[in-house]
């Protein structure tokens, strides 16, 4: 998965939506305006989801390309590279596991507003 896949599968996510609110160099995407998925720019080989904070250490434990989140909550956030051995599949299920507990924890009403999107 390169850093453009990676933005096209963040943008099929319903709500999903990208920005570069801390510079130039970080894109981020958000649901119901929460983050889910942060990617650097120019390095263009990782990105920060949320994870479960008992699944985050399970797989930074299973995996080297999996680490904590870096500049975020260590609890809460994984780095995850995507130069390395994970398969696109599994990227892909952190993806939509951050999408989920972030979609998940957002007010009802904007749980509706997106659903409505689909």
């Amino acid at each position: 998965m390169n850093l453009e896949e990676l933005r096209n599968y963040c943008l099929q996510k319903p709500g999903a939506t990208e920005g570069l609110p801390f510079g130039d160099d970080t894109l981020v995407f958000k649901v119901g305006g929460k983050m889910f998925l942060l990617a650097g720019i120019s390095e263009g080989n990782s990105f920060n989801v949320k994870c479960d904070p008992e699944l985050a250490i399970e797989l930074r434990e299973r995996y080297t390309d999996v680490q904590p989140g870096y500049h975020m909550n260590k609890k809460m956030w994984n780095t995850v590279f995507i130069d390395g051995d994970l398969t696109n599949k599994k990227l892909i299920e952190m993806i939509d596991h951050s999408y989920d507990l972030v979609f998940n924890n957002l007010p009802k009403r904007a749980q509706q507003e997106v659903s409505e999107m689909i």
